[in-house]
């Protein structure tokens, strides 16, 4: 049942999921094969570079970074979308579905905030390299880190006390999880300062991510152009998984962004379901997989390992 006034929601419907049948359980039996891969690789990773002495360097830290959020985003995610598969009626309490909307925005900003420092790292070690161990140090790395995590949670609870308290006309929500746009598009009124804040921290992601990560790139490839066949290979071997994630995850962002602003009817629903899902599946699975390919001290270490 929709609420067509302004009376106290307690829950919301989630609209997005088809009438599957009994296939809904060779769907839950993928998925959670799916998150067992994700809990696996992502700490199998996060182990290894805890103890080992050799990888406690500024990159390898970052990658740490990169490995528990895809733990956090998932987590966000994959337990939610188990039981919804399962059940007949897609409806979450709004509590869980503020909490889901901190998770999912938080992992969101975090993974950007976090190819930003690395994307700066790089600069650094091609650009500066004589300059790189006095200017990126384990200490001021942890700080990073710590700082962008800070920041991506503060930010976002800001977000959330503003639309905690809006009053909502509606409790339909056309999407597979809870999405904060498409809760303040139920507001029947006062979602101005949401709007003001929202645009604000575009802003903030231009100035805070986008260009540093321009600038650190422009630079990159200034050096590839003028440097040596040597300095481009290691451009090139170092810069191309982080290249890779950071498009596939812009990539995803950006059609879920797109998907709860515009009317996206004319796409097929299967389609904009797996588009919708993308930047929480593809994400955590394809990093590890290859940032440990790509990064041969991690390989080293696992081919040492099974052997």
């Amino acid at each position: 049942m929709q609420n067509s006034n302004s009376s106290v929601v307690s829950y919301f419907i989630l609209g997005a999921y088809l009438d599957i049948g009994n296939i809904r359980y060779l769907y839950f039996v993928i998925v959670i094969l799916l998150y067992m891969v994700i809990l696996l690789v992502n700490t199998s990773l996060i182990v290894l570079i805890s103890i080992n002495r050799s990888l406690h360097e500024p990159m390898y830290v970052l990658l740490c970074s990169l490995f528990v959020n895809e733990l956090y985003g998932s987590t966000a995610l994959f337990p939610f979308l188990l039981n919804q598969i399962l059940s007949d009626v897609h409806t979450i309490s709004v509590s869980f579905c503020f909490l889901q909307i901190f998770m999912v925005f938080s992992y969101a900003n975090i993974e950007f905030c976090t190819l930003a420092i690395m994307s700066y790292d790089r600069y650094l070690a091609i650009c500066c390299p004589l300059q790189y161990k006095t200017r990126m140090t384990i200490n001021k790395v942890f700080m990073l880190v710590v700082a962008a995590w800070l920041y991506c949670f503060m930010k976002i609870l800001v977000l959330l006390s503003l639309n905690i308290h809006l009053t909502l006309c509606e409790n339909f929500l056309n999407n597979l999880y809870c999405h904060n746009y498409l809760v303040v598009k139920l507001a029947c009124s006062g979602i101005e300062l949401s709007n003001i804040y929202g645009l604000f921290l575009t802003v903030l992601v231009v100035l805070v991510l986008v260009i540093p990560i321009l600038f650190s790139y422009i630079k990159i490839l200034k050096v590839c152009f003028s440097g040596s066949k040597q300095t481009r290979q290691k451009a090139v071997s170092t810069c191309t998984p982080h290249l890779v994630s950071l498009m596939n995850f812009t990539f995803g962002c950006c059609f879920e962004i797109l998907q709860s602003r515009f009317d996206m009817n004319h796409v097929p629903r299967v389609l904009r379901i797996i588009l919708s899902l993308y930047f929480l599946i593809m994400q955590p699975l394809m990093n590890p997989f290859m940032y440990g390919l790509q990064m041969s001290k991690i390989r080293n270490f696992f081919l040492i390992f099974y052997k």
